[in-house]
């Protein structure tokens, strides 16, 4: 099969096109035909070499695909009500950078109902992501406010729909004027261009002061500290990534007299069962939104698989809003 490899910590241009054994399913897995593989920062990170892969996962880089299940476990795919020639789309630990690609069952969605693979391969990463941060860890609840970092990311962009479905009003940061009308156009309540203004300040003054209950941070370092300022009483902060450094300095006395919960998770080393309970929750509480249309794909850009470079390249930049995915 046709996959990519990372041939040494660097550039994009170490990303090159090899061949590769098809994997074979084992025990509780699925074989899928890929179709789609979606891109996401922490496939850049394991690119320059500071994001290895857990024990036992492939050193292909990629965590979320779509296609057509051709083989697996029978009793695991039983289990998840599913069977081969099912169209899927899938989080994985690695590998998801080939036409073949092997899954744990309980990781593994239906294809919404209308959504091509592209679109579904947009999914597993940012929405397992958000599902387990937002809703399972911070608790966001109808009627709260969530402010969302890098609104125009994949995961951005997911955070900002999936609190407006529920009820939630959302704040979003974003780098630029037109970036922050992109967020407003996805669904953001209102947008803050965090190079021009104080993003807490406009968080307290946007809430009358209150502050918001819940903040989906992707940056850490010395966002923490701003974030407690603007965090109203039993406020909560989701940290799923250290892009500004991963020392914080902030005021324990307000974390005190508001209540306050800082929290936060990686994804990608979590044991299967922990993934199939979130892969449930979403079938049941987000499928239907991706089906009726509450929700919807926004794919920026995509990349035959050969052109992978091309694509991190893209993610690097900064310019897009929404996803890049790449098509075998």
């Amino acid at each position: 099969m046709r996959a990519i490899e990372i041939s040494q910590p660097g550039t994009p241009d170490v990303l090159r096109e090899t061949q590769r054994p098809e994997p074979t399913a084992g025990a509780g897995e699925v074989l899928i035909r890929v179709t789609a593989s979606g891109i996401n920062r922490p496939d850049v990170l394991q690119r320059k070499g500071f994001y290895p892969p857990p024990p036992g996962a492939s050193d292909l880089p990629g965590l979320e695909v779509a296609g057509t299940i051709v083989a697996g476990d029978g009793v695991a795919m039983a289990s998840q009500g599913l069977r081969v020639g099912d169209r899927v789309c899938a989080l994985v630990a690695g590998g998801g950078y080939a036409e073949m690609c092997t899954a744990p069952a309980p990781q593994c969605l239906p294809v919404p109902r209308g959504w091509t693979d592209v679109q579904a391969a947009s999914l597993p990463e940012t929405f397992f992501t958000v599902w387990s941060n937002v809703f399972m860890r911070a608790g966001l609840q109808r009627g709260e406010t969530l402010l969302v970092h890098g609104g125009t990311s994949g995961i951005g962009v997911t955070a900002i729909q999936l609190g407006k479905a529920v009820g939630a009003t959302v704040l979003a940061t974003a780098g630029s004027a037109a970036k922050c009308q992109a967020c407003r156009e996805i669904g953001a309540d209102h947008a803050i261009d965090y190079r021009a203004q104080d993003f807490a300040a406009e968080a307290l003054r946007l809430t009358n002061g209150r502050g918001v209950d819940v903040v989906l941070d992707m940056v850490a370092g010395d966002y923490v500290a701003r974030e407690v300022t603007c965090l109203a009483e039993d406020g909560r902060i989701a940290i799923i990534a250290v892009q500004g450094g991963t020392k914080s300095g902030f005021d324990a006395g307000l974390v005190l007299r508001r209540r306050l919960t800082i929290t936060g998770s990686t994804l990608r080393p979590r044991p299967v069962e922990f993934k199939g309970a979130i892969a449930r929750q979403l079938r049941e509480h987000v499928w239907p939104l991706l089906e009726d249309g509450r929700v919807k794909p926004i794919v920026f850009k995509t990349f035959p698989g050969a052109q992978a470079a091309e694509a991190h390249a893209l993610m690097e930049s900064g310019t897009h809003v929404g996803k890049i995915i790449l098509t075998w």
